[in-house]
This record gives C-alpha cells, structure tokens and sequence, in this order.
C-alpha cells in the first residue's frame, strides 16, 4: 500500500496478525463470540436454543404474576418513608400523598383480574387464586397505612 495514505487505511486493508501462541491460551472475555472457525464455532452452532414447552411457560408465568403480587409489599417502605416525612400537619402537600396513598390500592384492587389477565391460562388457574390473596393482602397493609397517616394527622374519630 501506498505510504502517503494514513496509518489507519494501511492497517484497515491489511489483515490482522494471527494469534500468537501465548495469546491463544487466553480465554475469550464472556458475551465475546469468536469469529474463527474452529471447534468452538461448530459446538456453539449446535446448540441451539429449544423452543420452552408449555410447561416452562406456565412456570414462568406464575413466577411473574408472584412479582406483580409483591409489588405493593416493595412499595410499603418508601410510602412509610414519604408518609413519615410529610407530617401530621394539615398542608396540601400531607393532603395529596395520603389521597395518592388510598388510591392507588383501591384502583389496584378494582383492577386485580386485569393485572394477572396475562399470566392466567387454564392451566395457571389453580394456582392464581394464592396469588391474587397475596396481591390483596399487599393492597390492604398499604391502605392501612393509609388509616395510620390519618390517624396521626388527627383526622380520625
């Protein structure tokens, strides 16, 4: 190649140095996939990922509706925090976060069978009835501690 091109167009079209004996006992870095054709490339051909049986996903989607029926248990921390926070002065402010505070779990609750709609097959039906008491439950401790913040603001009899 011509010297007058720059450095880095002489190094594109020329090919890469083979490894050399001490850097081919270094392992790849994990996600790298080589492009050599080697044993490597062909036992990475042939394993390829099976299609997951019915089974597998209906496992997988009691897992996921487990999450969602958590969820409102990992929120509890941070609205105690927030409620704790505001005060037990009547200000908008203390106001908006206990209206924000019923409200979420009652429309939660109100909308229990839309939010487990997708991980409710015939096959998942028996064991969705655990999952939705456990969402409901969630959503009861949340508005108890929504009455909680009410009673110390003094609003409660």
């Amino acid at each position: 190649m011509d010297p007058s091109y720059p450095y880095w167009v002489r190094q594109l079209h020329s090919p890469p140095n083979p490894k050399s004996k001490f850097a081919s006992q270094i392992q790849d870095p994990p996600g790298f996939t080589s492009t050599t054709t080697g044993k490597r490339a062909t036992v990475a051909k042939q394993q390829a990922r099976k299609p997951p049986t019915p089974e597998e996903t209906d496992i997988l989607k009691v897992k996921k509706s487990w999450e969602v029926a958590l969820a409102p248990a990992k929120q509890l921390p941070m609205n105690a925090i927030m409620m704790y926070m505001s005060g037990n002065s009547l200000q908008i402010f203390s106001i908006m976060m206990v209206f924000m505070l019923f409200k979420n779990p009652v429309q939660s609750l109100l909308q229990i069978n839309q939010a487990f709609a997708r991980y409710e097959t015939p096959r998942t039906r028996s064991k969705m009835w655990l999952v939705k008491a456990v969402y409901v439950l969630m959503n009861l401790v949340a508005l108890a501690l929504g009455i909680w913040k009410v009673n110390g603001m003094g609003l409660l009899p």
